[in-house]
């Protein structure tokens, strides 16, 4: 359980309150958080690299020149990868980055993460009705009085 102070909008504490989540065993909060980002990170992706292999390359039916006899090496398609023009072998197809992890592990990965940053908690009150339009030099200001690195 946590305790934090709640600000007004001139950065005077009006109160406080605590904060209670349920948090993941020291030796495996790392992991969980670390797998909650990397899922996170993975659905991002959009997998849609793709590239043609031997049979999707556009031409090639026919044999170049004939088996034997010409002193040349044998080749069945004008569209083999060893050749210019030719499909890629190991190519990248359209993939789903798409992992699974439990709901209540996400929801554990959060509350840890969170809860390890608590102590840069600042809650202010009425905060919406304070900041009547997005404007970046009321709200550096605001952050200065209640105490908040500018950087």
């Amino acid at each position: 359980m946590s305790t934090y102070s709640v600000r007004n909008w001139q950065g005077e504490e009006v109160g406080q309150d605590s904060l209670e989540l349920k948090c993941a065993k020291e030796e495996t909060a790392a992991h969980i958080v670390h797998r909650a980002l990397v899922r996170q990170l993975n659905h991002s992706r959009q997998g849609t690299a793709s590239s043609k292999t031997r049979s999707e390359v556009r031409g090639g039916g026919k044999k170049p020149w004939r088996q034997k006899g010409t002193g040349r090496a044998r080749a069945g398609s004008s569209r083999s990868p060893l050749w210019k023009g030719g499909g890629v072998i190991f190519g990248p197809k359209p993939r789903s980055y798409r992992e699974k992890m439990n709901k209540k592990e996400r929801r554990l990965a959060i509350s840890t993460a969170f809860q390890s940053r608590v102590d840069d908690l600042i809650v202010v009150e009425e905060f919406a009705e304070q900041l009547s339009r997005p404007k970046t030099k009321e709200l550096v200001s605001a952050m200065g009085r209640w105490g908040v690195d500018s950087e």
